[in-house]
């Protein structure tokens, strides 16, 4: 136990194992639908979904695990969100592309991730962002975590005329979620510790009682095999040999870079680890996120990288690696117990979003509103990240007009070299998208 406390710095940080193990297990319940929602979506290529269920749960384990124990940093790692469904619908189905050419993409994409991680390319992008723009990028990434947990929990539905409108309160798993929001809230202003925690709890319970979550018919079951995708990203890099293929690669890697430093940035500002706008050991988080999308791939899942649900955990009060560790301990053990997990569904976990999007938020409080060359692009990356439903577009958003700004402000020697190369890149990226 010493060597834990001592390993991890829990004592410098102000937490305990009880603390950092309720964190693990928050962050873990929160990310958790990525178990069934990751082989649904990658179903859609052609892949075997019980394969991809395996997959996900030990690349989530092995990268989560990396990233404590490395970095030590309370962040879970995951197959992404949107990058998947790009993997799956647009690269597989619209592109024609076999999944396994696919896997292979994101092969090579990982190991130019690699590289440029070496060569702290991305760690000199994260400490060339202003203060400002990562205050917004934190409090953006919250609206977006809060968009997706009103949405997950049916509080928000599409609509033909205004894109999205109020749902229905006549369903009755919206209740669910009204029920965990409200205790949720009342929790936290009485300051009951693990208050996020003990709202999804109640919630589940809640959800069973009125006969809307079904109790699992068993609790533990085998887990599939991982032999139907395990390796041939590698057996399949012959096949990246097209102009089209590169492109795919290309897009694999800044849709991923992006993310992951929209996601670290914010995490470690909600956090606290922020200090003189530098994060420390982030050459170690980065590597920690390469080396798990490049596993990720060979295990036979689209692309591995930091989850925002991690912010679930921190509002727990996880700090440390040890965190991490509980989380990728908890998807391991997720493999035999995953009949269990069908008891923390969307409508569950979504009052736990909604939370963490309103901490998350509280950011944009330190950011200069009353100067027009700071406000138009922190305001274009707070509103462009749940609107595009990505972090990496509202960063386009934001980084792209935030140069412009300057030099219309006659601020341009601000401007620092790095960030006219992201005005540049994004401007690319952006190309490249719609491409």
């Amino acid at each position: 136990m010493n060597f834990i406390k001592s390993y991890f710095q829990l004592d410098k940080y102000k937490t305990n194992v009880k603390i950092e193990f309720l964190a693990g297990l928050t962050t873990f319940i929160s990310m958790s639908y990525i178990l069934f929602v990751n082989p649904s979506v990658l179903g859609a290529s052609g892949m075997d979904k019980g394969a991809v269920f395996t997959a996900t749960a030990l690349a989530s384990a092995l990268g989560t695990a990396i990233m404590g124990i490395v970095a030590n940093y309370p962040i879970g790692e995951a197959p992404a969100l949107g990058i998947n469904a790009f993997f799956a619908y647009t690269v597989c189905v619209g592109m024609h592309v076999s999944w396994e050419t696919a896997l292979a993409a994101v092969f090579v994409a990982s190991i130019i991730f690699i590289l440029i991680t070496m060569f702290k390319l991305r760690e000199k992008i994260i400490n060339a962002i202003p203060a400002d723009l990562k205050f917004a990028i934190s409090s953006g990434i919250g609206l977006f975590i809060a968009f997706l947990g009103m949405q997950d929990g049916g509080l928000i539905v599409a609509n033909k005329s205004t894109l999205v409108g109020l749902g229905s309160l006549h369903d009755p798993a919206v209740w669910i979620t009204i029920f965990g929001l409200i205790v949720t809230v009342v929790l936290m202003i009485l300051n009951v510790p693990g208050a996020i925690f003990i709202g999804m709890i109640l919630a589940a319970i809640f959800g069973v009682v009125t006969g809307q979550i079904p109790l699992p018919t068993k609790i533990v079951s085998v887990a599939p095999s991982i032999a139907p995708s395990f390796g041939q990203a590698i057996f399949h890099v012959k096949d990246i040999n097209t102009l089209q293929m590169w492109v795919v690669v290309l897009t694999f890697l800044l849709v991923t870079f992006f993310d992951t430093a929209g996601t670290l940035i914010g995490l470690a500002q909600q956090a606290g680890f922020m200090k003189d706008n530098k994060m420390p050991r982030v050459g170690k988080a980065l590597a920690s996120d390469s080396t798990a999308m490049m596993v990720g791939s060979v295990l036979g899942t689209s692309p591995v990288g930091a989850f925002v649900e991690s912010s679930a955990g921190i509002a727990v009060g996880g700090r440390t690696g040890l965190t991490a560790v509980f989380v990728a301990i908890f998807f391991l053990i997720s493999m035999i117990f995953s009949p269990l997990l069908g008891l923390f569904t969307t409508h569950v976990t979504a009052p736990a979003l909604i939370i963490v999007g309103v901490l998350m938020a509280q950011n944009t409080a330190h950011i200069q509103w009353d100067k027009m060359e700071i406000a138009v692009p922190a305001f274009l990356i707070l509103i462009g990240m749940p609107l595009t439903y990505s972090i990496s577009d509202g960063l386009a958003l934001g980084l792209i007009t935030y140069p412009i700004c300057m030099v219309a402000a006659k601020r341009v020697k601000e401007v620092t070299p790095m960030m006219w190369i992201l005005f540049f890149v994004f401007i690319v990226f952006l190309w490249v998208l719609n491409f």
